[in-house]
C-alpha cells in the first residue's frame, strides 16, 4: 500500500514540482527558499498520504501545502526583518482567497499566470551568473523534478558533486540578488540564449554521452525535450525556441536506430531508417515550419534543425542532399562559428565534393589547439584517409581517436574501425 502511494507521489511530483516551486518563488522572491518550502510539502505528503490516502487532487494538495508554508515563512520573516513587510502584507491580504480556495487552483487558475511563473523559474534557474554545470543541475532539479541522486546517476558524477553545484547555484543567485522575473527588451535575447544552451546541453549529454559505458542516456533526452516543448508553449513568438525543439525532435527520432542489439553504436550512414520514429520526425518538421514562419533572423538552432531535416527527409543515406547540408553548415559558420561546426562542414563537403576536399578542411582544423583532444576530429580524419586509400595513416588516426574517447562504446567502435 505504502509503495503504491509513494509511486503515485513520485509521479505527481515529477509533473507538478516545477509549477509549485515557481508559484511559491513568485511570493517569497528567493529560489532556494521556494524549493525548500516545496520540499517541505513533499515531506508532508509522505507523512500524511499513506495514512489518509491520496487526495482527489494531489497536485493541488501539494500546492496548497507549499503555499501555506510560504505564508508561515513570510510571517516569520516579517517579525524578524522589516524589509519583508510589503511581501508579507501582500500575501496576508490575499490569504482569505488563497488558502481556502487554493485546493482548486490547478483546475481554475489562469493558464497565463501559471505560464508566467514557469517562465520566471526557467530564466532564473538558467541565469548566466551561475556556472554552466550548475545551471544544468539546477534546471534538472527544479524543472525536471529529478532528485539529486537521479541527476548524479544521469550525469555520471558523484551525488555530492551535484548537491554542491545546486547549493552553489542558489547561493550565487542570492548573492547577485537575481530577480525572479522574465527579462524584457534587449535582455531577453541574451538570457534566452542561456536557457536554450542549458536545454541543448542536457539533450546532447543524453544523445551521445561524453563518458561512461552507455552510448546514450535517453532519460536526459526526454527531460530536454519536455523542457523544450514547455518553453515553446510559453514563448510561441521566439523562433529559436521552435528551432531547438525541431532539432531535438528530429535527432531523438533516430534513437532506436542508433544502437544494435548488443547496444553498440550505429553511426548515421549505417542506420536502418525504417526504425526512425515518424511521429517525432513530423513533430520536428512542424516545429521547424513554425520557426521559419516567424520570419526572424536565421539562428543557430534553426540552421541545425534544417540540417537534421535534410537527413530526415532522405529515404536512404544515398538520397541525402549533401550539397545543401554543406551550404547550411557554411551559413552556420557565419551565425555561430566554432571548430566543431567547421568539422561537420568538412564531413558534408567530403560527401559532396569528395574526401580530398573534406580532408583539406580537417588538416587545417588539426592546427587548432582547442580541437586537438577532440576524438571526433581524428575519427573524421581517419575516415577520410581510409577513403583515399591511405590505410596506415587512417589506422593511426583512428587509434588516436580511440585513445581520446571518453565513452566506452565510442572507444570500442573506433578501435574496431582501426583494426578493420
Amino acid at each position: 500500500m505504502h509503495s503504491a502511494v509513494h509511486n503515485t507521489l513520485a509521479a505527481v511530483w515529477r509533473i507538478e514540482s516545477a509549477h509549485i516551486v515557481a508559484a511559491v518563488a513568485r511570493h517569497v522572491r528567493d529560489l532556494g527558499v521556494a524549493e525548500e518550502l516545496a520540499q517541505d510539502a513533499l515531506v508532508s505528503a509522505l507523512e500524511h498520504w499513506p495514512l489518509d490516502g491520496v487526495p482527489n487532487n494531489p497536485g493541488a494538495w501539494l500546492m496548497t501545502t507549499a503555499k501555506n508554508r510560504a505564508l508561515d515563512w513570510l510571517r516569520h520573516r516579517q517579525m524578524a526583518d522589516a524589509r519583508h513587510n510589503d511581501l508579507a502584507n501582500d500575501l496576508e491580504a490575499q490569504q482569505a482567497h488563497v488558502v481556502p480556495d487554493f485546493v482548486e487552483t490547478l483546475d481554475c487558475a489562469r493558464q497565463d499566470d501559471i505560464g508566467d511563473d514557469l517562465l520566471r523559474l526557467i530564466f532564473t534557474a538558467c541565469h548566466p551568473v551561475i556556472s554552466t554545470d550548475a545551471r544544468v543541475a539546477l534546471t534538472l532539479k527544479l524543472l525536471g523534478g529529478l532528485t539529486t541522486h537521479e541527476i548524479a546517476r544521469a550525469c555520471l558524477v558523484p551525488e555530492a558533486t551535484i548537491a554542491q553545484r545546486i547549493v552553489r547555484a542558489k547561493r550565487a543567485l542570492a548573492d547577485a540578488s537575481v530577480p525572479f522575473e522574465v527579462p524584457r527588451g534587449e535582455q531577453l535575447a541574451a538570457r534566452l540564449a542561456s536557457v536554450l544552451e542549458v536545454v541543448y546541453l542536457v539533450f546532447n549529454e543524453g544523445y551521445t554521452a561524453t563518458s561512461g559505458s552507455d552510448w546514450m542516456r535517453p532519460e536526459l533526452c526526454f527531460e530536454a525535450l519536455r523542457l523544450g516543448r514547455m518553453l515553446a508553449e510559453l514563448t510561441p513568438e521566439q523562433a529559436e525556441v521552435h528551432g531547438l525543439v525541431a532539432l531535438m525532435e528530429i535527432q531523438a527520432s533516430r534513437t532506436a536506430a542508433r544502437t544494435d542489439a548488443q547496444g553498440n553504436p550505429v553511426l548515421l550512414p549505417e542506420q536502418d531508417r525504417g526504425r526512425w520514429d515518424p511521429l517525432l520526425i513530423r513533430r520536428g518538421l512542424t516545429a521547424l515550419a513554425r520557426c521559419q514562419a516567424l520570419n526572424q533572423p536565421i539562428g543557430n538552432y534553426q540552421l541545425q534543425a534544417s540540417i537534421a531535416a535534410c537527413h530526415a527527409r532522405a529515404l536512404t543515406a544515398k538520397d541525402t542532399d549533401w550539397a545543401h547540408i554543406a551550404t547550411l553548415y557554411a551559413m552556420l559558420m557565419r551565425v555561430a562559428p566554432s571548430p566543431v561546426v567547421e568539422l561537420n562542414r568538412a564531413v558534408a563537403v567530403s560527401m559532396h565534393q569528395g574526401p580530398g576536399a573534406g580532408l583539406a578542411i580537417v588538416e587545417a582544423l588539426l592546427q587548432e589547439k582547442t580541437l586537438q583532444r577532440y576524438h571526433w576530429l581524428h575519427a573524421v580524419q581517419g575516415d577520410l584517409l581510409q577513403k583515399l586509400g591511405r590505410r596506415d595513416e587512417a589506422r593511426a588516426a583512428l587509434h588516436r581517436a580511440a585513445a581520446l574517447a571518453g565513452n566506452d562504446k565510442e572507444r570500442a567502435l573506433l578501435v574496431q574501425r582501426a583494426q578493420e
